[in-house]
């Protein structure tokens, strides 16, 4: 299962949603609680306490094990950035060891590169993953690739030095890097099950604490609605760490930005 509607949907409208259905559940079971008090149901009274604290427990164990998920996701991220900037600020450099020809070339090749990878942040961004053709994208960068070692190669095969060795494991590092950022952005999500046990784990709680509050007879929204928007607003924490670059907490290309700009004034 894909993550289209995650990435389509506004962090403000996942927290509400997120909110609603918490009290919601906590109203049912508030409902359902009122039900058996009226029964004087004495026993159900005395088993709720410890099966809401258990859950209780349960669902913050839950809720810190994806979030700590999505932390470390979000940090591999981060520093694949810095990776890659490096890498190809590497490669730029050492393309000066190469004679005119190829280190034009392979310069070139490197500076569209760059500008490739940030223009498609910057749609992701703004369109959403939906809206943007990444599969355009990968085949560009991977045609480059293509490109920068043919031409890496040739200068090789015409004189196998130092510098061309340099230049050939600049370009390896570049490469996979590449992978590295498209594994880390797009594939290292949180399962779909994941995240559907999280919100089962939490429905079932509210129920339950609705539940005991129901035998009571009074709601206590003063200590329910807190409680909702708290447990709500750690899901939508750890939804938007788990979207790389759409959200309120994105993944920063200073990096990369800076890499471009240096290029930039050396062309002019």
């Amino acid at each position: 299962m894909n993550f289209v509607i995650f990435e389509s949907l506004s962090v403000f409208t996942i927290y509400i949603a997120i909110s609603l259905t918490i009290l919601f559940s906590c109203e049912l079971g508030y409902q359902l609680g009122k039900k058996l008090h009226s029964r004087q149901d004495t026993e159900a009274t005395s088993s709720l306490g410890p099966m809401v604290g258990g859950l209780l427990g349960m669902l913050a164990f839950v809720l810190a094990f994806t979030f700590s998920m999505t932390a470390a996701h979000h940090s591999a991220r981060k520093q694949n950035v810095l990776d890659e900037a490096n890498a190809i600020g590497t490669a730029y450099l050492r393309a000066d060891l190469l004679k005119t020809q190829h280190r034009n070339n392979i310069k070139t090749l490197l500076r569209e590169y760059v500008d490739i990878r940030i223009k498609a942040v910057n749609d992701i961004r703004t369109k959403g993953i939906a809206g943007t053709n990444i599969g355009a994208v990968l085949k560009k960068s991977v045609t480059i690739h293509n490109l920068l070692w043919a031409e890496a190669s040739t200068a090789a095969i015409k004189a196998n030095s130092l510098n061309t060795a340099l230049m050939i494991e600049s370009l390896n590092n570049v490469i996979e890097m590449h992978e590295k950022r498209v594994t880390a952005g797009l594939r290292n999500r949180i399962p779909i099950s994941v995240w559907i046990a999280v919100l089962g784990i939490c429905i079932l709680t509210m129920i339950t604490l609705g539940t005991q509050i129901g035998f009571s007879g009074k709601r206590r929204l003063v200590a329910v609605i807190p409680l909702s928007m708290a447990f709500s607003a750690l899901l939508v924490l750890a939804v938007d760490l788990n979207r790389p670059e759409k959200g309120l907490i994105t993944v920063g290309q200073q990096a990369m930005t800076s890499l471009q700009n240096k290029m930039n004034v050396e062309l002019h």
